[in-house]
């Protein structure tokens, strides 16, 4: 009854009041977040760490949900049984990363259909690498070097993010992905030593079209990144992209050498003073076009994004039906 008389003053003072209230909780807050302290779904929170979250979150589900597509299309055309059980285990993975990033989501308060809608709205945005097509077989086992290995150097800093429910999806999904990583470098690796002259030359051509792309995937140059110092700061975010990027060139240059495969960046070299490999400067422009939904397969894979769930609205329907029916029963009961 008391916390009636609060909102029973002038319009200006309930204000005040209010605003009191939010510093001491953000006070707290950023207190915590210094102490190295994990935030919980029920402790109280910042709105925009909320929707940063969110945003974060979400597209992380997108682009696990998108990423089964470019391999999905493989299933069908893998050279041996071996290679087929190995993709569609990665393909599943791939599907219950993106339950476990959506339920993750959930807990800041927003809805698997909000989200999904506002992917399919062109509200919402998935990583840029799955934008691009696989081409050859040997696009596969890129997409598990490279394109896994540089999400694995994205995602381990995840596991110590500031949000506990997200820190503890990701110890899962980055176990994981580590399968994902070395099953795309066996594959190559076999190619390699044991294919044929074209096949050599496939895998080449691959690793030719999927570099930069890669490189691209860290996001944008430090000075450019919108939300980066914000996230860094509450530490939703623990490394910065520059230096994601440099410690995935650095460990994917040595793991080429056993490749036997080259880089296609004529400026790729050790720098000895820094200790770090030198590389050659980045497309932007064309990370930007296909952020923007002007890449090879932007529209394709939306399209697909879109057709899966208006064809699978039947399950969903069925499944709710179904609920429905249990709880009526057990009301009964």
């Amino acid at each position: 009854m008391y916390t009636q008389a609060m909102d029973t003053g002038p319009k200006e003072e309930r204000k005040a009041v209010r605003s009191a209230e939010e510093a001491q909780l953000e006070e707290r807050f950023e207190a915590r977040i210094d102490e190295g302290a994990f935030i919980e779904a029920k402790d109280w929170m910042p709105e925009h760490y909320r929707k940063t979250l969110v945003r974060q979150i979400s597209q992380h589900a997108h682009s696990e949900i998108v990423g089964m597509l470019p391999e999905g299309n493989w299933v069908t055309r893998a050279p041996t049984l071996k290679r087929k059980a190995i993709l569609l285990a990665k393909i599943q993975d791939e599907g219950g990363h993106g339950l476990y990033l959506y339920a993750a989501a959930e807990t800041l308060g927003t809805s698997r259909d909000q989200m999904i809608a506002a992917l399919h709205g062109g509200r919402a945005k998935y990583s840029s690498i799955f934008n691009y097509p696989t081409l050859s077989w040997a696009d596969i086992g890129v997409i598990g070097w490279l394109v896994d290995g540089a999400a694995i150097m994205n995602q381990v800093p995840l596991t110590r993010c500031s949000y506990a429910p997200y820190a503890r999806a990701m110890v899962r999904i980055c176990r994981e992905e580590s399968f994902h990583q070395r099953q795309g470098f066996d594959a190559l690796l076999v190619m390699m030593r044991d294919g044929t002259d074209a096949q050599r030359e496939m895998v080449q051509d691959a690793v030719n079209r999927w570099w930069w792309p890669s490189l691209m995937m860290f996001g944008p140059p430090d000075g450019e990144s919108t939300h980066s110092t914000q996230s860094m700061r509450w530490g939703i975010k623990r490394i910065s992209n520059d230096d994601l990027r440099q410690k995935f060139v650095d460990a994917t240059v040595e793991q080429a050498k056993v490749l036997g495969v080259t880089m296609p960046d004529p400026l790729l070299k050790w720098n000895a003073e820094r200790g770090h490999h030198d590389f050659g400067p980045i497309a932007w422009d064309e990370f930007w076009q296909v952020v923007g939904g002007h890449g090879p397969c932007n529209k394709e894979r939306l399209a697909a994004r879109v057709k899966a769930w208006e064809d699978g609205a039947w399950v969903r329907e069925a499944a709710m039906a179904h609920a429905r029916k249990q709880a009526l029963k057990e009301q009964a009961a």
